[in-house]
């Protein structure tokens, strides 16, 4: 039976660190707290313009940026699973790598919490998520020479259609990324039900875009990597 992956891609906000991919959102909001919060989806240049519900000027897109590295700092956290999960790959020499849709400086702020090394991908040439040029950079980037058993791991849709169009396997993430959006102590603080339903809403939406496979977190995903492993040496393909 082949191994259950040749090479991970990670998204680093919302799946790594960050639980619920609150970097984003808590910057927006410190930067126009007058603004009533917008369901995030896109670049943080993309959410910045949908709150303003116009174009946004250079001056604000700097500010932006800044807001992002300080609020980065603040989320620089390791979700659950992911420092047992890095050290395993990391001591079995599977290629792994993150990336996000957040600039630079926010992003290698959040990865301080890395308990092991994990190649970051710059992608600022790339088209945006859902295109998959930013998942086919990482794999090049890692030195992978085939496609088969690479699989891309995040709670972002986009970034998980991005995947899908590049041609790897996919698992999402439902309790920790941008679908659920709760802080962890806020996550911690809500009822069993309510987090039955945000969990059972975001795992809906995540299969119905082809996802496939769907856990809360990364402490779950060592069944989704060998139900992939079972997959592929079924001949079952992405």
């Amino acid at each position: 039976m082949p191994s259950p992956c040749t090479a991970l891609i990670f998204q680093l906000s919302g799946c790594l660190v960050d639980f619920g991919a609150r970097t984003l959102p808590v910057a927006l909001q410190r930067l126009h707290p007058e603004r009533a919060p917008q369901p995030i989806a896109g670049t943080p240049r993309q959410a910045l313009e949908a709150l303003l519900d116009k174009p946004a000027t250079a001056a604000q897109l700097q500010a932006l940026e800044q807001m992002l590295g300080q609020v980065a700092s603040e989320h620089a956290e390791l979700t659950p699973g992911a420092s047992a999960l890095l050290q395993v790959l990391h001591g079995n020499g599977t290629p792994c790598a993150w990336l996000d849709d957040l600039p630079a400086d926010a992003s290698l702020r959040l990865a301080q919490a890395l308990p092991t090394p994990v190649q970051a991908v710059t992608t600022r040439q790339a088209r945006p998520w859902p295109a998959p040029d930013s998942c086919w950079q990482a794999l090049s980037q890692l030195g992978v020479e085939r496609l088969d058993g690479c699989i891309v791991v995040s709670g972002n849709p986009l970034l998980l259609q991005a995947g899908l169009n590049a041609g790897c396997w996919t698992i999402g993430l439902a309790a920790c990324g941008p679908l659920c959006g709760q802080a962890p102590a806020d996550w911690q603080a809500l009822g069993a039900s309510e987090q039955e339903r945000l969990r059972a809403e975001a795992t809906l939406q995540l299969y119905r875009l082809g996802v496939h496979s769907v856990v809360d977190h990364l402490g779950e995903i060592e069944a989704s990597l060998d139900d992939i492993g079972m997959r592929r040496h079924k001949g079952e393909k992405p």
